[in-house]
């Protein structure tokens, strides 16, 4: 089992920046590679970010893409995702999930272990 908790969630105007962090306990935190999703009002949960299990190797979706950063540190157990320029269409629950997969992967149903979100506001 492995235990995800996110913070940093809050409200910003347009334009400005949080940073998230997901805290990790459990199994061997470098063992997943991990991924943030999010969810807003009345919409399905879709991939934001993801990073490979020694942090080499990141992706993130194109609607967040030279605005958003995926980052990890073994050492703290801990996933980051710095988020800049934001846009009210930015408003959602924001998830960290863990997955123990040898491979890439931008799908929900790939990531076995879930955090219970942040909320993330952006005012216009």
């Amino acid at each position: 089992q492995v235990q995800l908790v996110e913070s940093g969630g809050g409200l910003v105007q347009a334009g400005g920046s949080l940073r998230l962090s997901c805290a990790a306990s459990g199994r061997t935190f470098s063992n997943y590679m991990m991924g943030w999703f999010r969810q807003a009002p009345g919409k399905e949960r879709e991939f934001v970010a993801r990073i490979s299990r020694s942090g080499d190797n990141t992706y993130v979706t194109d609607s967040v893409k030279g605005r958003f950063t995926i980052a990890r540190d073994n050492a703290k157990n801990t996933v980051y995702l710095q988020m800049n320029s934001l846009k009210p269409e930015d408003t959602a629950v924001y998830y960290c999930a863990a997955a123990p997969r040898s491979y890439y992967s931008v799908l929900s149903r790939d990531y076995d272990y879930w955090g219970q979100g942040t909320q993330v506001t952006v005012s216009s």
